[in-house]
């Protein structure tokens, strides 16, 4: 017989355990929902609102129950344990096979939270025979808040980027799932020989599922991804800031970050010679070069083009993606090894902080980055951001960021030209028809005042004999620059508001874009 003492910290140390698992179940929630529906600020909120009030609600719940409280607090471990071990997998699975996977997410952050919410009041319930009110209130909550703080710990730097969402969301279960089991010993004279019975039988079921379910959660991931994509997966990663695809037809690869087309080697080059060769034309023979973003290494190829640039500083926030292009074979023919070239230095890091802290000065600067259509990515696409980079620039150099659709999303794009404007660039928009990504759009900017005739002048002198090109020549140099009439609202374009950090607007007119025409 367990003595009151052993009992006590039994249970305390399960309610640290279920402490972390409840902390990294909300953040894998979380997460899951950042990459089926977007947007992760608005996500992270609605999912951690969603859970600590369903939280609440399931304390409620155990107001109203005057049972076996033992019982329960192992009936609600059991759950919770089935319940977060296969929250990642039939997401993905029934991704591919209803429309509103939002419904399915939100429902099971609800339902989790509220049994979440229930297993503090029952083991305070449960801790009465050992402590007074005080003692015991205080007791709990702290185990269960330590708890939190290994679990988030946990969920950053191991569950995310080492196991994925196919497998931290088991190991949360194994512990849900331990922790009932080793109370169930502990105490056992809680409850009769039938019911012991039933809950041990009930234990070996579990932990036969949930064994099953960490053997194949990685096949029905991949099945599910794999129904997203109308070509075969070759590569995939999930790192701490992104899920990384890599889709294969014929001799043809698709990037996809987060779902997020980034390019086809298909017309790659529509999209990277337009990113870099006007800017290089405008200015007077960059040496330095400043990449933020571009982790797939093609911008670093289209550099490397010119013999008179000394040095690339590649700053993308992502390893596992630079990594990828570093070391994949098939995929470092897209960027013919850029990356390993001596020229070019690797840094993941933040852009932002880059910019901030770096001491040294560049001749140009190519921002190569994800849509703004969250709050994180449109910073980089501040007033303050391009202010920043304009300090960074020696003083005849220049910048260049790629602008999303300026048809698709027309108010974004105009909204990128006027911050730069407002950040004291002299900026000319260009555009390229991007067959697999629709009309793109690019804003590039000089640090001197050259008027919009001059930098269009320079680029019609553009020598394609020189510098080898798939697409790119003289002529089509001058028609990058070309615009129809603005056919969208001119209202709303004379009320554009200006992106700054205090006031992220560009987010907000990006994802009011008309990409369902597209």
């Amino acid at each position: 017989m367990a003595s009151t003492k052993l009992k006590k910290r039994i249970l305390f140390l399960a309610l640290f355990a279920t402490g972390l698992s409840g902390i990294v179940a909300e953040y894998c929630f979380a997460t899951l929902s950042t990459y089926f529906i977007g947007d992760s600020v608005k996500q992270w909120s609605i999912i951690i609102s969603l859970m600590l009030f369903s939280m609440g609600l399931g304390s409620r719940i155990t107001k109203s129950f005057d049972g076996n409280v033992f019982k329960l607090f192992i009936y609600t471990e059991f759950a919770l344990s089935i319940l977060v071990s296969f929250s990642a997998v039939t997401t993905y699975y029934l991704a591919t096979q209803v429309e509103y996977i939002s419904i399915y997410i939100y429902s099971m952050a609800i339902l989790t939270g509220m049994l979440i919410g229930m297993e503090l009041p029952l083991a305070m319930r449960l801790n009465e025979d050992f402590q007074s009110l005080k003692l015991n209130v205080a007791n709990i909550l702290e185990k269960d808040y330590y708890g939190s703080l290994i679990g988030g710990l946990f969920f950053v730097f191991i569950g995310l980027p080492y196991l994925g969402l196919s497998h931290t969301p088991f190991i949360l279960g194994f512990i849900n799932l331990m922790v009932a089991i080793l109370l169930l010993f502990i105490f056992k004279n809680k409850l009769k020989k039938k019911e012991k019975n039933t809950l041990y039988s009930a234990a070996g079921f579990i932990i036969t599922l949930l064994i099953i379910g960490t053997i194949f959660s990685n096949k029905i991931i991949l099945y599910g991804e794999q129904t997203k994509y109308k070509d075969k997966i070759v590569f995939q990663e999930q790192s701490i800031y992104q899920k990384i695809v890599v889709t294969k037809w014929k001799k043809n690869y698709w990037l996809y970050l987060n779902d997020n087309l980034q390019f086809s080697t298909f017309d790659e080059p529509l999209y990277h010679e337009v990113l870099v060769h006007p800017i290089m034309q405008i200015l007077n023979k960059p040496r330095n070069i400043l990449i933020l973003g571009g982790g797939d290494g093609c911008a670093a190829r289209e550099l490397l083009k010119y013999p008179s640039i000394n040095k690339i500083t590649l700053v993308d926030l992502d390893e596992k993606l630079t990594d990828l292009f570093v070391n994949e074979p098939e995929l470092t023919q897209i960027n013919n090894n850029s990356l390993t070239n001596s020229k070019v230095q690797i840094i993941n890091t933040d852009g932002f902080k880059y910019v901030s802290e770096t001491q040294d000065f560049f001749d140009l600067i190519i921002i190569d980055l994800p849509d703004p259509r969250n709050v994180e990515l449109a910073r980089l696409y501040s007033k303050e951001f391009y202010e920043l980079c304009r300090l960074k620039l020696t003083p005849n150099g220049g910048l260049i960021t790629q602008a999303g659709s300026p048809y698709y999303t027309p108010y974004a794009y105009k909204c990128i030209e006027q911050t730069m404007n407002q950040a004291n660039f002299s900026v000319l928009p260009i555009h390229n028809q991007v067959l697999s990504m629709g009309e793109w759009g690019w804003i590039l900017g000089t640090k001197t005042m050259l008027s919009k005739n001059e930098m269009i002048n320079r680029l019609g002198n553009f020598d394609e004999a020189s510098i080898p090109t798939k697409w790119l020549n003289t002529s089509s140099m001058r028609l990058i620059t070309s615009f129809g009439k603005d056919f969208y609202s001119k209202t709303k374009l004379d009320s554009l508001e200006t992106n700054q950090i205090s006031n992220p607007v560009l987010y907000h007119y990006y994802n009011k874009g008309n990409w369902d025409i597209y």
